[in-house]
């Protein structure tokens, strides 16, 4: 599946004890027909009232806490297989809700961004998050500085930039900043441009993927950080390589809403130790 261009592979777990393992996420990311972004392994709930346990992992094989364009692909699937259109899932990052609406969008409740340092977290104290001291490029003269933190369930650091996002080498200082010491469980690196009171242009380098075409939780935290730096207001047109996403972020309850699209492209079986998979002869909108 992918939402807004964002690669998911959503693996239905549910009936098993078995996990995808970290060998058979880098296996199915090497491969054209099966890389991702994001595996979405949906497992049987952990909590009672929760429609199910959600594990996300890598391309790298290693775990995240939060993917809403991820989210928005499970809904899409599970909507398709039960009717049902409003979920609640559980994740490292907590519980996100989660609703299919009539017109085929889905909103994703991404819950309450985090800005003091211990919780992004960071590695050093810093009492205004809406800009750190971090630079790439000559001290006198840098090429990106003073980036906006913030947790959205995972680090996120976004540079502001102006003359389009795409003209800034994010291929190479991204996983440099991924991993800079600073991040000690690394981050999730966008240069963001404000294009309007309600709309804002960004790329994402995220962490443990690489380039993508969308990052859902990168959207949000650049919508909040926007609104807390007074760029913009809190209801955002994000628009990424793969497509646009509607963020608020609302006052009355501080949660973060996501509002996009999530497209099927095929079904399959997989092994999920291996890897080894192969796709249905008949492209059934069915979770594999």
């Amino acid at each position: 599946m992918n939402g807004c261009g964002n690669e998911i592979l959503v693996v239905d777990l549910r009936e098993t004890t078995a996990r995808v393992a970290a060998e058979a996420a880098v296996a199915l990311a090497a491969q054209a027909e099966t890389h991702f972004d994001q595996i979405m392994a949906i497992h049987a709930p952990k909590t009672v009232g929760t429609s199910a346990y959600i594990r996300i992992l890598n391309c790298d094989g290693s775990e995240a806490e939060a993917c809403g364009n991820g989210t928005r692909c499970v809904v899409q699937a599970l909507s398709s297989e039960t009717g049902e259109t409003r979920f609640t899932f559980e994740t490292r990052a907590g519980l996100l809700l989660a609703e299919e609406h009539t017109d085929g969008s889905i909103s994703v409740d991404m819950g309450k961004p985090r800005f003091s340092w211990q919780e992004i977290p960071l590695a050093e104290e810093f009492r205004d998050t809406r800009a750190i001291e971090l630079q790439v490029g000559p001290i006198d003269a840098p090429v990106l500085h003073s980036p906006s933190v913030v947790s959205m369930g995972n680090p996120h650091a976004i540079f502001w930039v102006k003359g389009g996002v795409e003209t800034f080498a994010l291929d190479k200082f991204g996983p440099i900043l991924e991993h800079h010491p600073l991040f000690p469980e690394r981050a999730n690196i966008s240069i963001a441009e404000v294009t309007s009171p309600s709309a804002l242009t960004m790329r994402t380098w995220e962490r443990g993927a690489g380039l993508t075409r969308a990052c859902g939780s990168a959207a949000c935290a650049a919508a909040v950080s926007a609104a807390r730096t007074r760029r913009t207001g809190r209801s955002l047109a994000v628009t990424q390589p793969g497509g646009t996403l509607q963020i608020l972020w609302r006052e009355s309850d501080d949660h973060v809403i996501m509002t996009g699209p999530a497209e099927w492209e095929w079904s399959g079986r997989l092994d999920p130790e291996t890897g080894r998979f192969r796709r249905d002869a008949a492209e059934e909108l069915k979770i594999g």
